[in-house]
């Protein structure tokens, strides 16, 4: 499996068209956290996703182009994968909010 981060500009946008980017980018897998080798989950910045797949970086390309088209915008898509493992600092950790 590999490890792919999917960073998406959208052209001429707004708030509400990143809210409808990000739903429709969690209808097609990506998600918006990367888990950390200790287990912990942090959020990814604003237009930016993960997915761990099977697939190429061109299938991940084209499912991210495929999601702006669907909101009716143009943008740009950059996949980056790696099977190395990610390295990062500053994001935001994500706060459990399980009720007990």
């Amino acid at each position: 499996m590999t490890r792919f981060t999917v960073r998406v500009e959208l052209h001429r946008a707004d708030e509400q068209d990143y809210e409808a980017l990000h739903d429709e980018m969690y209808l097609r897998g990506f998600g918006r956290t990367i888990i950390s080798s200790a287990g912990l989950e942090f959020s990814l910045p604003t237009a930016e996703y993960n997915e761990i797949s099977s697939r190429t970086p061109q299938e991940v390309r084209a499912d991210a182009r495929a999601a702006i088209s669907a909101i009716g915008k143009k943008g740009a898509v950059l996949v980056t994968p790696s099977e190395r493992g990610r390295w990062w600092s500053g994001l935001d950790e994500v706060e459990d909010t399980d009720e007990e």
